[in-house]
């Protein structure tokens, strides 16, 4: 968004000067009018792709969490149902929003609504903050006329998914602290630790175990052509990044962290957890069913469960029913697809969709509890593993040399 420098004539015909920021120099003449401004002249102000301002930005985006989404979705709950203008609401709240990226945002969406856009039109120019299912729920809620509770229903949503990736990072927070710690072990002994008895090994000229032969050589390689290494590790993460990031690489990731052992079933059940929340929340904001499924299919974050559920979707266009088609993608258990039936059944699908988030709740706080105890085995075995290496290496031909000194 560019920055326009302005000079117009207020309603007592006095000279004023300003900068306001729009897509083009229309939408700045249009913003200025609505202020009770008559446009003089209006210039593009000079230093907008500045490098310093474009890494602000940046930093900005990335620093932009789910506590801030929530916390704005709590201050317009209570500022709509409070009945304050919306316009004022998201003025004030872009002056106490600490995130520079959203503030910019709803600036921004305020200078829009000035110039005749709904609230979700705004938003929906900017997608890097706002996702689809927060617009969706918007849009349903200014249609509606229940904007209150569809900011309620968004806040109490991202409270929920707040406390599911804390749950998560608490739990694999220990396990990644061990392996992180053994692998600056491993390069620690492979360049400082093993290269010091190489030393003491080759002043003795002792015949050594092929063992040792094995650690020296590695930690040789190691040490000699580190910077190869370091710089093949570094375009192979490119590489894997740039993969990753097509649709094809996005998938195969996807499908791969469903599959890895411990960790995979949480990610599973998390994400199907999230699906059933969000699911639920559109369906009794009002959003049709099949466009609901769209757009939270692209929201749980998972394109491999995504596609399973835009197969899903496909099949409920055809005619099919949603229990149906939910045992059909296999990504289901009998229980949940019993849950749903009874929903459709009943025809109170939302609700039921809310029991089956619960349900994966619970999976979820079950499997959390377990992981150290799946994972620790693991972790003792692969350090049983370094030590037993260490000492067939390292200590073996010294427990030869000193039976040999002592005979």
């Amino acid at each position: 968004m560019a920055h326009f420098k302005y000079t117009a004539r207020n309603t007592a015909g006095m000279l004023v000067s300003s900068i306001v920021e729009a897509d083009n120099s229309s939408l700045a003449a249009q913003i200025i009018s609505n202020r009770g401004l008559t446009p003089v002249s209006i210039t593009e102000a000079a230093g907008n792709n500045d490098l310093i301002e474009q890494f602000n930005r940046w930093q900005a985006f990335n620093s932009l969490n789910i506590s801030d989404m929530m916390l704005f979705s709590r201050q317009m709950h209570s500022l709509s149902k409070a009945g304050v203008p919306l316009i004022r609401a998201l003025r004030s709240l872009s002056e106490s929003t600490r995130n520079p990226a959203l503030a910019n945002a709803i600036k921004d969406i305020a200078k829009r609504l000035e110039s005749g856009s709904s609230l979700s039109q705004a938003m929906n120019q900017h997608q890097k903050v706002f996702s689809p299912l927060f617009i969706n729920i918007v849009h349903v809620g200014e249609t509606s006329g229940g904007l209150d509770q569809a900011f309620l229903q968004i806040s109490n949503y991202l409270e929920r998914e707040k406390e599911t990736q804390s749950r998560i990072k608490a739990a694999l927070r220990y396990p990644s602290m061990v392996i992180i710690a053994i692998s600056i072990a491993m390069i620690v002994i492979n360049i400082y630790v093993i290269p010091a008895f190489k030393g003491v090994f080759d002043k003795m000229h002792a015949e050594l175990p092929w063992q040792t032969r094995l650690l020296m050589a590695i930690s040789e390689f190691t040490v000699n052509y580190w910077p190869y290494l370091l710089s093949g590790l570094l375009v192979l993460s490119a590489i894997v990044i740039k993969y990753i990031n097509t649709r094809k690489g996005r998938l195969q990731w996807d499908w791969l962290m469903l599959r890895i052992p411990g960790v995979g079933s949480i990610v599973e059940r998390s994400t199907m957890e999230r699906f059933a929340r969000s699911f639920a929340m559109t369906l009794s904001a009002g959003v049709p069913l099949i466009q609901g499924i769209t757009i939270v299919s692209a929201a749980i974050g998972n394109s491999y469960i995504a596609s399973k559920l835009e197969q899903m979707r496909i099949g409920i266009e055809k005619g099919d029913s949603i229990s149906r088609m939910a045992r059909s993608t296999q990504l289901f258990p009998s229980l949940v697809v019993q849950m749903i039936m009874v929903g459709e059944e009943t025809g109170n699908i939302s609700d039921m969709l809310l029991e089956v988030a619960d349900f994966y709740e619970t999976e979820v706080d079950a499997e959390l509890k377990n992981i150290a105890s799946v994972i620790e085995p693991i972790l003792i075995v692969i350090i049983g593993i370094m030590v037993l290496i260490l000492a067939l290496g390292i200590f073996l031909p010294m427990w030869d040399l000193s039976t040999n000194m002592h005979r």
